[in-house]
């Protein structure tokens, strides 16, 4: 019996798993667990049901073209070839693609990605743009030779003939369609500006429509400074366009509808404003009218003399007013004054030398106490009608009725 290496071995049944045609093709369903992305984009995950489970890898030329985020848990099918990795001495299975089981690949894209950017606040109404009232120049993102654009043409001109329409002919579909519906908004935001932006296209099934739920797309409509009106597919159809624009319109005629008045309407509301108006300024005439006829009734407007009487007497009253005022005042003064004057009266020391009193001096000092003499000193008594040079002889306390002196 012969005794092989580890790696003969290996190499032994990698050869006969190769050469199997049933591997080489295959698609295992099974729920999906342990995915991780590696930085090199490659991606690595399980594949398992209740009884086994195999290791699984795509690498990142496979894994770049997936739709949707793998997730753990989720049920798919894998489609791929199975053979030996030799380092391990494991059977893997080399995914080609994979799609979830029971709901479309890119329908589970279309809600992950909406969940998404639902989180950021991309489709929040606080975010809508109004739409200008009378546009006059309008862009159209769309393609040059659909229906789209005659629709949108044919609804325009009707409504408005001075209506102007600026085409930014782009693919609607396919894996160059989000690139040039991109670089037409960032056009129109730059270079070509407008009014506001039609970006449409005819009905389809997802996969037609999906240009419109590339999340590029999605965030170049949603970063337009110039509003957005998206008129994608049919009523039926909703794409993340639909939900991150400033309107969404049902059909490209209806945009059209929204973006631009039709100028007969708007003629016939003017019609209708101007005899609105019309009505009113005749009333308003006629109650001015009305107004002046009878200030004309009035006294005063009849004669004007009137007017002038009448303030000639309120007049006369206010300067009449005025004396008395002046009067009255006049005479608080004066009664004020006398009584100041009779309080300087009490307060005069001449007052007190009328009534007998007298001022007792020595040498311009005034003698308010006996301390302030001595006998002997010489005096200078000041009286009502003149003075007296005396000399003290004597100096005594006590008060003006029952002093004494002591000689």
């Amino acid at each position: 019996m012969n005794i092989y290496s580890v790696s003969e071995i290996t190499k032994y049944i990698k050869r006969l798993i190769d050469v199997e045609q049933t591997l080489q093709t295959v698609l295992i369903r099974g729920e999906l667990s342990n995915f991780k992305k590696h930085y090199s984009g490659h991606c690595y995950f399980t594949l398992k049901d209740q009884q086994s489970s195999i290791k699984c890898v795509m690498f990142k030329n496979k894994a770049q073209f997936l739709k949707f985020m793998p997730q753990d848990g989720m049920q798919i099918v894998v489609s791929g070839y199975i053979t030996i990795f030799e380092r391990d001495g494991q059977y893997q299975l080399y995914a080609d693609s994979l799609f979830p089981d029971g709901i479309g690949e890119l329908s589970l894209a279309f809600a992950q990605l909406k969940e998404k950017l639902t989180m950021e606040g991309l489709f929040d109404s606080v975010h809508k743009k109004i739409l200008p009232y009378f546009p006059k120049t309008i862009g159209v993102i769309t393609s040059a030779t659909g229906a789209v654009l005659r629709d949108i043409y044919t609804v325009s001109k009707r409504r408005n003939p001075q209506i102007q329409l600026c085409l930014y002919p782009v693919k609607v579909q396919g894996d160059e369609a989000p690139f040039e519906i991109v670089h037409a908004i960032a056009a129109f935001n730059t270079k070509f500006p407008v009014d506001v932006i039609i970006v449409g296209r005819g009905g389809g099934s997802i996969e037609d429509l999906w240009a419109f739920n590339d999340e590029k797309v999605v965030r170049a409509v949603f970063e337009s400074a110039i509003p957005v009106v998206s008129a994608v597919g049919h009523e039926t159809d909703y794409t993340l366009t639909d939900f991150v624009s400033d309107v969404r319109a049902a059909t490209p005629s209806q945009a059209a509808e929204l973006i631009v008045p039709d100028v007969k309407e708007l003629l016939h509301r003017i019609r209708i404003l101007r005899d609105k108006m019309d009505i009113k300024v005749k009333h308003i005439l006629s109650e001015k009218r009305h107004r002046i006829n009878l200030c004309k009734q009035k006294r005063i407007l009849s004669n004007p003399q009137f007017i002038l009487d009448r303030k000639r007497e309120l007049l006369d009253k206010c300067v009449e007013r005025m004396g008395q005022g002046k009067c009255n005042q006049l005479l608080q003064k004066r009664h004020g004054l006398e009584v100041l004057l009779e309080k300087l009266l009490l307060l005069n020391p001449l007052a007190a030398l009328n009534r007998g009193y007298t001022i007792a001096k020595q040498e311009n000092i005034l003698i308010k106490s006996i301390k302030q003499v001595k006998k002997d000193e010489n005096l200078t008594l000041y009286l009502a009608d003149g003075k007296i040079d005396t000399k003290v002889t004597c100096i005594g306390e006590g008060t003006l009725t029952n002093g004494s002196c002591k000689k």
